[in-house]
C-alpha cells in the first residue's frame, strides 16, 4: 500500500485546515471539503492529530459562523439581500433555507454544511430570528463537528487512493497544493460561466421598475405577482399596487384565466436568481409570458415609484405555508411591530 509522502505533513496541517475552513465559511469560493479529506489520510496515516485537525475546523466555523450570525442580527434583511448580490445561488437557497427552518427549527443547523449554499446562508438568516445566541452556538458546534469528521472520515477511509493520487501528481513535479489550486481555478471558472449565462438570461427577460411603470399606465396593464416569502409580507406590508399573492409551494393553483396576460413577478431578491426560478415554474404552469422585474420591489421603491398596504385579509389568506409551517413562525401583531426585521424560527434548546 503506497505511503502519503512524508513532505505533505509540512505543507497541510492544523493551521492549514483552520485557514482553509475559515475562507470557505467566510464566504471565499473555494471549498475546504479537499482539504478535510486529506487531513483524514494524513490522521489515518499517523501522520496527524485527529483531535488537532478537527478542533481546528470547528473553531473556524465557530468563528465564521457567529460573525454571520451577528451581521444578520445587527442589519437584518438588508445585509441578506446585500449578500445574496454576490451570489447567483445563495439567492434561491435562501428562499428554501427561510422554508425550511420554519418547518424544522434550528436543530436543521446541525445538518446545513451537508447542503451546498444553505451552510453559508443559515448563520445570518438564523441571525435575523430571535433564537438565543447559545441555542445557535449549540447546534452550530453539532453541525461543525458532524461535518468535519464526515469529510475526514472519508479522507481515511480513502487514504489509499488519497496516497495514490499525491504519487501520481508528484511524478508530474507537482504538490497537492497545486492540484487544489487547479481544483479551485475550475470551480471558479464554473462559476463565472454560469453567471454569464445568467446575465444573458436577466438581459432577455426582466424588466426594469421604469418599463413596468409604463406597463400598468397602459391599456392592457400586466398581472402582477408578488412572490415574496409571507414572513416578509407579514413584516413589509405593502406591495405594489394590485399584485397578488403568489407561493408555489402551497397546495393551492394559480388561477389559469392570467394565463393569457403578460405577468411580471417580484420577489426581495436582488439578483433575480429565486424570480428566475419562479418564472421557470409559472411557465411550467402554462404561463407563457412571464418577466422578473429588476432589483425586486427594493428597486422599485428605490426609484420613487408607488406602493400600497396589503388589506389584512390577503395577510391572512395568502396561503402560503402549510398550517404547521404557519403555527410555527406566527408571532403577534405586537410583537411584528416592534421586532422589525426579526422572524421566529422554532429553537429547541439542548437538556
Amino acid at each position: 500500500m503506497p505511503h502519503v509522502p512524508i513532505s505533505v505533513v509540512s505543507s497541510w496541517g492544523a493551521w492549514a485546515v483552520f485557514v482553509s475552513v475559515l475562507a470557505t465559511q467566510l464566504g471565499v469560493p473555494i471549498p475546504a471539503a479537499p482539504m478535510l479529506v486529506l487531513a483524514g489520510t494524513l490522521v489515518a496515516a499517523g501522520l496527524a492529530s485527529f483531535w488537532h485537525m478537527l478542533a481546528a475546523a470547528v473553531i473556524a466555523v465557530i468563528i465564521a459562523d457567529s460573525l454571520w450570525f451577528a451581521a444578520g442580527r445587527l442589519y437584518g434583511r438588508r445585509f441578506l439581500n446585500s449578500l445574496v448580490r454576490f451570489s447567483l445561488s445563495l439567492d434561491t437557497t435562501l428562499r428554501t433555507a427561510r422554508h425550511w427552518f420554519e418547518r424544522f427549527g434550528v436543530p436543521l443547523l446541525a445538518l446545513s454544511k451537508f447542503v451546498p449554499g444553505l451552510g453559508l446562508v443559515s448563520s445570518p438568516l438564523l441571525g435575523t430570528t430571535l433564537i438565543d445566541v447559545r441555542v445557535f452556538v449549540f447546534w452550530d458546534l453539532v453541525g461543525a463537528t458532524l461535518w468535519a469528521s464526515a469529510w475526514m472520515l472519508g479522507g481515511a477511509i480513502l487514504k489509499a487512493e488519497v496516497a495514490q493520487l499525491l504519487m501520481f501528481v508528484r511524478t508530474y513535479g507537482l504538490t497537492a497544493l497545486d492540484v487544489l489550486g487547479m481544483a479551485a481555478g475550475a470551480f471558479l471558472a464554473y462559476r463565472w460561466v454560469r453567471r454569464l449565462q445568467f446575465r444573458r438570461w436577466l438581459a432577455k427577460y426582466r424588466i426594469s421598475p421604469e418599463q413596468l411603470d409604463e406597463m400598468m399606465r397602459s391599456d392592457a396593464p400586466p398581472v402582477i405577482f408578488d412572490a415574496r416569502p409571507e414572513e416578509v409580507r407579514r413584516k413589509e406590508a405593502h406591495r405594489i399596487a394590485g399584485a397578488i399573492p403568489l407561493d408555489l409551494q402551497s397546495s393551492g393553483k394559480v388561477d389559469e384565466m392570467f394565463q393569457e396576460h403578460e405577468v411580471v413577478v417580484y420577489c426581495v431578491c436582488p439578483n433575480e436568481a429565486t424570480a428566475k426560478q419562479i418564472v421557470r415554474q409559472l411557465k411550467a404552469k402554462g404561463f407563457r409570458n412571464v418577466r422578473p422585474l429588476k432589483g425586486g420591489l427594493d428597486a422599485w421603491e428605490k426609484k420613487g415609484f408607488p406602493v400600497e398596504a396589503i388589506p389584512f385579509d390577503s395577510l391572512r389568506t395568502a396561503g402560503s405555508l402549510d398550517s404547521e409551517s404557519s403555527s410555527s413562525s406566527s408571532l403577534d401583531d405586537d410583537d411584528d411591530r416592534s421586532m422589525g426585521d426579526m422572524v421566529t424560527v422554532r429553537a429547541t434548546a439542548p437538556e
